[in-house]
């Protein structure tokens, strides 16, 4: 096996989680709000062959894109967040939720009559174990953003040219995000500013990006085949999505299996942080590419963000509900657990 290069020390990826503070990422997204009931088993229904639970409470949290802005700013970055929630009860939370969090909401739109996605989980357990989801339903509307509305984004996105050397756009396919938006992006973080892409249906559609972060299944869909856990697979795999994509590089996560970046010096693969008793994987995601997009905003490489990324996806899937983490967990991460940087393997390409 080819010589890997010299991985980050522990000292420099606590340098780059201290460098994270203040540092802006221009954020376009989907904004999305998450509900969670939660209740104790009762007994099963009479009328039906269903669960009866009794009620214990409920709480909201930014979902969707709105998570990865929540993620930049709970790690001590600025998120510049764009996006559009209608003017109902799910986006006045989400609103509500970015601004206790210290991030600026004035640049995103207020829609009259489009519902806010909200998907809300039913959750089941016993008083003093972890809750189970038990069935989810979703509230769509998609979103047509007329002409003064697309005015307005692109309006924002030259105010805030020169702000931020990062961009992540977030696009959970409700329509704020779109491949004709990419070129504005990319001038708002200028020439050398890197444009990171998290997409669930169409990944293949915004070509030219700087970097992507799919997770295993979405690679699968944008190249019509299947991994199957074959090592060879995988590294044909994540070369293809780069070319396709005209990207530098492309993070796939890969669930309880990790992580694998490919850039043009091959391939790292890096085992999952942490332990396997996950707690919920909800918006891990999310979690990654504000890890990941934050680093680079600090100085990191691509290996040394995907490094952090992993941590802190390793630490968000022990919490349940959509869950953010903050600078001083991702610290606490690094020092407990080296295993990632230990266990790296690295292909050359």
């Amino acid at each position: 096996m080819p010589e890997r290069p010299p991985l980050p020390t522990c000292e420099r990826l606590l340098e780059l989680v201290g460098r994270m503070s203040g540092r802006p990422v221009l954020m376009l997204v989907d904004l999305v709000a998450d509900r969670f009931i939660t209740g104790t088993p009762k007994r099963i229904s009479r009328e039906a062959p269903v669960l009866i639970l009794r009620y214990e409470g409920e709480t909201s949290s930014p979902g969707g894109g709105a998570n990865a802005i929540a993620n930049v700013a709970a790690l001590g970055g600025r998120p510049l967040a764009l996006g559009v929630v209608g003017d109902d009860e799910s986006g006045r939370g989400v609103l509500g939720a970015l601004a206790g969090l210290g991030v600026e909401t004035e640049a995103i739109l207020i829609q009259p009559g489009y519902r806010t996605p909200t998907k809300t989980r039913i959750l089941g357990g016993g008083k003093s174990s972890i809750k189970q989801q038990i069935v989810r339903f979703d509230v769509e509307d998609e979103l047509a953003l007329d002409e003064g509305a697309r005015r307005r984004l692109l309006a924002q996105l030259e105010r805030w040219r020169g702000l931020a050397r990062v961009a992540v756009l977030s696009d959970y396919g409700y329509g704020a995000v779109v491949p004709q938006w990419l070129a504005a992006v990319r001038a708002a973080v200028g020439e050398g500013g890197t444009v990171l892409c998290d997409s669930r249906y169409r990944l293949g559609d915004f070509r030219g990006l700087d970097g992507a972060t799919p997770n295993e299944e979405e690679a699968e869909a944008l190249l019509g085949l299947a991994f199957d856990d074959d090592p060879q697979r995988l590294e044909a795999g994540g070369r293809a999505i780069r070319e396709r994509l005209g990207a530098g590089f492309v993070l796939v996560t890969r669930g309880s299996r990790g992580m694998a970046l490919f850039d043009s010096a091959g391939s790292a693969h890096l085992p999952v942080h942490g332990t396997d008793q996950v707690a919920d994987v909800t918006g891990a995601g999310d979690t990654v590419i504000g890890t990941f997009a934050l680093a680079l905003a600090a100085g990191a490489t691509a290996l040394e963000a995907a490094l952090l990324a992993d941590y802190a996806g390793g630490v968000v899937v022990m919490k349940v509900g959509t869950a953010t983490l903050t600078a001083d967990e991702l610290r606490s991460a690094v020092l407990r657990d080296p295993a990632p940087r230990e266990e790296l393997r690295w292909v050359r390409s």
